[in-house]
């Protein structure tokens, strides 16, 4: 017997409102073009006509001033990637590990805690202190750890979670520990499995912070090899800018507009296609149908 499938009439509104939406993504999505359109176009063009959907005149100044050292390029890539993905699975275990507790309504320290991590979204000992920290009584600085240690915990990833943690049944965590389930037990087997939207929105967050992070290198890395992306592209434009104000020198300058937005091409294209991946984990999940 054949089947037949019964064919969903798309009503006027329904046919306005994609319309909309459509138009909408595209209106998102035209300054991302325009990014990439300048990076390609000739400096004087583009300060003759503008910003273009399409290059007027084609140019790849920008991007063989980037590639002067493919090597050093490279290598800033992988930095990055081995920071951002072992920051991400540190970070994302220890803040959970930390928001746990402060969610448990049973722990006498709960509250004590929280006003603490809360405490310390408000003041903070200043740079100098932190450099201080970091250089001389953790000794880390010049070193990967330099780039991995200041983002593992982040205050207001941690209060996040505990909200989310928070709203998991209290019947499911009773019914682990008439199970014969420890905390160890029904943290790893029970809360992380629930709240993976949470965690994957955490770790979308820290992905993004430890991708995007320039200012840690410019206070600690001193060593040319640990450069991560965005300090080296940093550090690619301010030479750019020296050699534009020097027309003396033996170099050729570049236009800083062109090289900003084919920097920009380069550093954001991994985290637009890490953001792609994990959008369908951005929204909340829901916990209560863990009971049956």
């Amino acid at each position: 017997m054949i089947a037949l499938r019964t064919v969903r009439r798309v009503t006027p509104v329904q046919l306005i409102a994609h319309t909309v939406l459509a138009l909408l993504s595209l209106a998102c999505l035209l300054p991302l073009w325009l990014i990439v359109s300048a990076s390609f176009t000739d400096d004087r063009a583009l300060a003759r006509s503008g910003f273009r959907l399409w290059p007027q005149d084609w140019s790849l100044t920008a991007y063989q001033y980037i590639l002067t050292d493919p090597d050093q390029l490279l290598r800033s890539y992988l930095v990055t990637s081995v920071v951002t993905v072992v920051g991400v699975t540190l970070g994302v275990l220890m803040t959970a590990g930390l928001a746990w507790p402060l969610a448990r309504k049973d722990f006498a320290l709960s509250r004590p805690l929280s006003f603490f991590v809360f405490f310390t979204m408000l003041f903070n000992g200043g740079l100098v202190p932190y450099y201080l920290l970091v250089t001389r009584y953790l000794q880390i600085g010049n070193s990967i750890l330099a780039l991995l240690v200041p983002f593992l915990v982040v205050p207001f990833y941690v209060l996040i979670l505990r909200t989310y943690f928070a709203q998991i049944p209290q019947d499911l965590l009773d019914a682990a520990a008439i199970d014969g389930a420890g905390e160890v037990r029904m943290f790893f087997s029970i809360v992380l499995p629930i709240s993976r939207p949470a965690l994957a929105t955490i770790g979308l967050l820290l992905a993004l912070l430890y991708w995007n992070d320039w200012q840690t290198a410019l206070y600690f890395i001193r060593d040319p090899q640990l450069y991560p992306l965005q300090y080296l592209l940093y550090a690619i434009l301010e030479n750019a800018r020296v050699l534009a104000a020097r027309p003396t020198s033996v170099s050729t300058p570049v236009s800083s507009i062109p090289l900003q937005m084919a920097m920009a091409v380069l550093a954001t294209g991994p985290a637009a296609l890490a953001f792609l991946f994990f959008q369908k984990h951005l929204v909340r999940g829901i916990s209560i149908g863990a009971i049956k």
